[in-house]
């Protein structure tokens, strides 16, 4: 059996707000050392990307692979007819892993550059409507 927390709305929503909103205030705290002159202001931004791949792997990735471990599969066997929105949500966890090794491949880069902060907007925008849905597929009284 998969974690309590995964199966209670109220906790399950908390691990989504707290994984958004983190994220969220990452991507801005980037966007703002991006627009600095000060002296090391590369440096800055570029240790604020890495923080922020850090925490979408540590935090969005880590809750998406214990969803998918076990959580998924006893969902679908309460209930047969989500197997096909569960595997979208795999898909979007999937998209996830995805653009997180394409931020990493651009981190070889001596900037951080708009493609990479499009990158992680791109994240912070998917894990918001990706958590909608889940919610509501997977909580009957959401």
């Amino acid at each position: 059996m998969s974690g309590p927390s995964l199966h209670k709305l109220d906790a399950h929503r908390s691990i989504h707000d707290g994984v958004v909103t983190e994220g969220r205030d990452l991507l801005n705290l980037l966007l703002k050392v991006r627009l600095e002159k000060q002296k090391d202001h590369e440096k800055h931004a570029r240790m604020t990307a890495e923080v922020l791949i850090e925490h979408w792997e540590t935090r969005l990735i880590a809750h998406a692979d214990s969803e998918e471990e076990k959580f998924y599969e006893e969902k679908i066997k309460e209930k047969p007819e989500l197997a096909v929105p569960l595997t979208m949500l795999k898909r979007d966890h999937d998209l996830f892993r995805t653009i997180i090794d394409e931020i990493k491949q651009l981190m070889n880069k001596d900037t951080i550059t708009d493609e990479m902060v499009d990158y992680f907007k791109a994240i912070y925008v998917l894990a918001k409507i990706h958590n909608q849905h889940e919610e509501g597929y997977l909580f009957d009284n959401h």
